[in-house]
């Protein structure tokens, strides 16, 4: 009994965990690795944002969800990606949720939003440094993080600009202990 427990649990996690990788990833250039850290060199990115309204990610990832299901000017499907960022405020807290639009349909030139909250913007190109961890991220792990990201880029004597960006990777049914986050700060 304890070993099919066992057995159904692992191979849940590992399905989950193997079911982002049928997904498109923001590309990035590794630059150095250590551990949970990374500093990333990321290109332009072309975005679909929306505000999160007080933390409202559901109605966030739904007026997103939309737009690539086909709520844009072309009736365009476009594929989804990862990961989901979050922009965050001066407080660090997520202000705004951002699907990355696939490489193909941004070099052909993204569609419209039809709804008027969802815009398209870009991520500015450049080094970010990166941490990296499991869970469900709440308000408490976010902070946690991005302590340890700041002081990870203190002690290698770097600077970094800008506020936190958080990103996700999996859907909301996805266990905690396979859940992939992460922190990201734009270096100087």
């Amino acid at each position: 009994m304890w070993i099919t427990l066992v057995l159904l649990v692992a191979a849940g996690i590992a399905f989950v965990a193997t079911s982002r990788a049928g997904y498109e990833t923001a590309p990035y250039r590794l630059i150095q690795k250590e551990g949970r850290f990374e500093i990333r060199l990321y290109e332009t990115l072309v975005l679909v944002s929306t505000p999160m309204n007080g933390g409202a990610q559901n109605k966030s990832f739904g007026r997103l969800f939309g737009y690539i299901s086909g709520a844009n000017e072309k009736k365009q499907k476009i594929a989804m990606t990862t990961p989901v960022f979050m922009p965050a405020n001066e407080e660090n807290e997520p202000q705004e949720m951002q699907f990355v639009v696939p490489f193909q349909v941004a070099a052909d030139g993204a569609p419209n939003p039809n709804d008027p909250a969802v815009k398209k913007v870009t991520m500015s190109g450049g080094k970010y440094a990166v941490l990296s961890y499991t869970g469900y991220s709440s308000a408490e792990d976010r902070k946690k993080k991005l302590g340890e990201l700041q002081a990870k880029i203190t002690a290698l004597g770097l600077t970094s600009n800008g506020t936190a960006i958080y990103a996700g990777y999996d859907p909301p049914w996805t266990p905690g202990p396979a859940r992939r986050n992460e922190v990201l700060l734009k270096l100087n």
